[in-house]
């Protein structure tokens, strides 16, 4: 199937490794311009040199910390003077700190919205002229616990929520220029970010990670943690020229963990 990304423009955050790393190579390899972001230049620069020549686009990279206003200012406009244009917003973040109720502070919870819901905003926001040059696609990476809540992870479960709201807002109020925006929720990711969930995990009831592992595959229907380009590919669907009726919508990635409807 041709998706047709061939020479479109994509900016995709926080992807030096996990979700985001993987979502750009699938861009890649499909032939599109991918702009890459993260704190870290020096990761940067090496998903960079290992991503370029899977694809006949161009991968550059910008270093940005999304939680402060000016620099997403600056990704955005640096990535239209690259390419031209955006065609494709992904936008992704590291996720917040772990911690029920009585653990968690005032900066925590300010903490989060900046990183989990305003740098969303305000990337939307800075995209937006570029993405209506020609219609465009958006998609915001959440979590499943926007259909499930997540035992130890009250701010993820409170602040990944808010992105489904916002997507289900945007997509009327986008879908007169073209743009068609969804958010996709992945489970249970062999990521860094979860290995690092796991071990908090096991350290808190005495057992091993790999125990805590087995506990969550025992209730995954598929019977193991996704890889990462298993959730990238359904990303790339949504983000590509195939899709072309379905906007506002949420779709999970978990191997049919989450069990509500």
């Amino acid at each position: 199937m041709d998706l047709q990304l061939k020479g479109k423009s994509a900016l995709v955050v926080a992807s030096s490794q996990g979700l985001g790393k993987a979502i750009a190579e699938q861009l890649v390899r499909e032939g599109a311009n991918v702009m890459l972001t993260s704190r870290h230049a020096d990761k940067l620069r090496a998903v960079q040199e290992e991503l370029a020549p899977l694809g006949t686009g161009t991968v550059s990279y910008h270093p940005c910390d999304i939680t402060k206003a000016g620099e997403i200012q600056q990704l955005v406009e640096t990535t239209v003077q690259q390419f031209g244009t955006i065609d494709i917003l992904i936008n992704n973040s590291g996720g917040p700190k772990p911690g029920t109720f009585e653990q968690l502070a005032d900066e925590d919870w300010y903490n989060a919205f900046e990183l989990n819901v305003l740098s969303c905003i305000r990337l939307i926001r800075a995209a937006l002229p570029a993405l209506r040059m020609q219609g465009g696609r958006i998609v915001n990476v959440a979590s499943s616990s926007v259909k499930e809540p997540i035992p130890g992870l009250l701010l993820s479960n409170t602040f990944r929520v808010a992105l489904t709201g916002l997507t289900k807002t945007l997509a009327a109020e986008l879908a007169s220029s073209g743009i068609l925006i969804n958010t996709a929720a992945p489970g249970r990711i062999s990521t860094d970010r979860v290995a690092f969930l796991d071990a908090a995990a096991a350290e808190k009831q005495g057992i091993s990670a790999a125990e805590v592992q087995a506990a969550y595959e025992s209730i995954i229907p598929l019977g193991r943690y996704g890889e990462p380009q298993e959730f990238a590919k359904v990303v790339l669907f949504l983000a590509s020229a195939m899709n072309t009726y379905m906007t506002g919508s949420t779709f999970l990635v978990d191997g049919g963990m989450v069990k509500s409807l």
